[in-house]
């Protein structure tokens, strides 16, 4: 009998970073095999319920859908608001990632699954219920912060202090780390999401315009910043919606400058928070992260000159991950594959 089969987890166990802009999925021994959007169609049938769509093909009908078809996300703020929509659209993951990676699985997997580090002990239940309905044998939960900071390569197990900030779409959570734990921990509610939120309030106010979260997130995209970018040409982006004074569609040019004063708000609270754990932190720890710096995680990180901004207001250097989108979910599944990391998985 080999070695293997005396591990704790075996060859087709999950680790899902279950986020409330996008889940990605991490299958051992595969890698990352899926990433899609935390996002449901459904379809009401003669008074019933029904699943449509999930993922990718959910999301192309946000704010499309005809009166009997809705399109909603069953997490917010990085936790579950809808836990029997969450299980189905675990299962529909779970079944496509092994697909994704050709995997013929016998019995049921073991799941790791990354969990705000804020998170209330009926949240976490709440999450731990929505896996072990979706076929789960067993879950384990990983605080973000740590999955964060193995998933960018951080000496997490050693006496060596380090800071990382994973800005997801419904959180931000700030932690520093030292010896396999959490030293200092902060979460707060804002993410991507609100970014997008505070995007479609502005066009509305200063244009009288009425956008759709899907145009929100693409002007992020394209033109977001938290500095104005430095450059002769002002930045500016198209933007198609419902004028909210004749009630027609319409198109209007909005500037970069404009949604860095729309984001300003935002982007200080997450200041807010990485400069609240900086304080609370121990002062030989402190010392480390004076040389190794700060460490950005999550898809919110590659808002355009946020590094910059963090880097004025604490006067430490910033760096961001390598593939911040997937940082997490990666990191959890080296603690899914590595005896190293089993000690920073909780059992529920």
């Amino acid at each position: 009998m080999s070695f293997m089969n005396f591990l704790p987890f075996r060859a087709a166990d999950l680790a899902i970073d279950l986020g409330t802009a996008n889940t990605v999925v991490f299958l051992k021994g595969h890698g990352i095999v899926l990433a899609e959007p935390s996002v449901v169609t459904l379809e009401t049938i003669g008074g019933i319920k029904q699943v449509r769509a999930v993922g990718d093909d959910a999301k192309l009908m946000l704010g499309k859908t005809p009166d009997n078809v809705e399109t909603i996300r069953p997490l917010r703020n990085g936790v579950i608001a809808d836990l029997e929509i969450a299980e189905q659209m675990i299962k529909h993951f779970i079944a496509k990632a092994k697909s994704n990676a050709g995997v013929r699985l016998r019995g049921s997997p073991e799941i790791v699954l990354c969990v705000p580090s804020g998170s209330t002990v009926v949240e976490r239940r709440a999450i731990r219920d929505a896996a072990s309905n979706a076929g789960a044998r067993k879950v384990w939960l990983i605080d973000e912060p740590m999955a964060a900071a193995i998933g960018a390569d951080l000496p997490v197990t050693r006496p060596i202090g380090s800071m990382v900030v994973d800005i997801g779409g419904g959180s931000t959570e700030v932690g520093v780390l030292s010896v396999g734990g959490l030293a200092v921990t902060l979460s707060i509610r804002i993410g991507g999401d609100h970014m997008d939120e505070a995007i479609a309030a502005h066009v509305r106010r200063a244009h009288n315009l009425v956008i759709g979260e899907a145009t929100s997130e693409r002007v992020k995209m394209d033109i977001g910043a938290a500095t104005v970018a430095d450059g002769p040409d002002p930045v500016d982006a198209r933007i198609r919606g419902r004028d909210v004074v004749r009630g027609v569609p319409t198109e209007k040019i909005i500037t970069q400058a404009e949604i860095v004063d729309a984001l300003s708000e935002t982007v200080g609270q997450i200041v807010g928070a990485v400069r609240g754990a900086l304080e609370a932190t121990p002062p030989e720890i402190a010392a480390d992260i004076i040389e190794g710096g700060i460490v950005m995680t999550g898809g919110g990180c590659l808002l355009q000159g946020l590094d910059t901004v963090l880097t004025e207001a604490t006067g430490l250097p910033v760096v961001r991950a390598e593939d911040p989108l997937y940082c997490v979910a990666r990191g959890a599944g080296r603690a899914l594959e590595d005896l190293e990391y089993r000690a920073v998985l909780h059992p529920v």
